[in-house]
């Protein structure tokens, strides 16, 4: 675990928190957020350190404040599976559980909301409005999960990387900057190497794909991270899900 002490830029205050309505606190009331307040710690790791190791024993639940975390399963044999990937306002560990299943790797610079594990489960019990927060979460979380399984299972190689790139611009946009004409800008948080695992291709088929999505001009590449998709409509049209439905939520 990670306790040097940080600077964290946008304040401690719980309404100055860029993640404030999106994170477990998201429905909380002024005294919901005192009493989380007193069992809440900051905590940042540089990139490509391990946040917390599958196994090891944590003391603490957390918040993704700012950067990108991934989730890593390593088999008997040595062989490692990318099976999810943390971005702001997601939730990290279990309330009722010392221990995760899978490492836990920072990818980019990441500050850490944490709380004390055992006092936020008596928060969970007190305090409604987290314990259903925490549920909403879940429940997304389990039906992002349920449709990456489509990815993996049923899209062609394009339509997997339109569909990854499509979830990190909805999450760094808001709903009222979708419209027609906006521009969606983020950087990709992935090397392309940690792309092809993550989405079960090899590195050239990335390459080839990204290329491919860059000739056609759904995105635009700036640099070697910077993505802007200029019309998400048409990013949306790549990935192959129907007009009624789809992955993004």
């Amino acid at each position: 675990m990670n306790d040097r002490p940080i600077s964290f830029r946008v304040g401690t205050d719980c309404a100055d928190c860029p993640i404030r309505h999106k994170a477990v606190c998201a429905h909380c009331d002024a005294d919901e957020l005192v009493r989380l307040e007193q069992i809440k710690t900051y905590r940042t790791y540089s990139a490509g350190e391990v946040i917390v190791w599958a196994g090891d024993e944590m003391d603490f639940v957390a918040s993704l404040v700012s950067g990108v975390a991934t989730l890593t399963q390593t088999m008997e044999d040595g062989r490692r599976q990318m099976v999810g990937l943390l971005l702001a306002s997601d939730f990290i560990g279990r309330p009722n559980r010392s221990s995760v299943s899978y490492d836990v790797t920072a990818t980019t610079d990441v500050t850490l909301c944490c709380f004390r594990r055992k006092p936020f489960q008596e928060v969970i019990t007190n305090t409604p409005h987290v314990s259903q927060r925490l549920l909403e979460m879940t429940l997304d979380e389990l039906d992002a999960a349920r449709e990456w399984m489509l990815i993996l299972g049923r899209k062609t190689a394009r339509e997997k990387i339109a569909s990854f790139l499509a979830i990190l611009a909805r999450r760094n946009a808001g709903a009222s900057d979708l419209g027609p004409g906006i521009d969606i800008q983020f950087e990709l948080p992935l090397t392309r190497e940690a792309m092809s695992e993550y989405l079960g291709l090899t590195l050239e088929t990335v390459s080839r794909q990204m290329s491919g999505l860059k000739r056609d001009g759904v995105i635009l590449l700036e640099g070697k991270r910077r993505i802007v998709v200029p019309d998400f409509d048409a990013l949306l049209n790549e990935t192959g899900d129907d007009a009624d439905g789809g992955m993004l939520a």
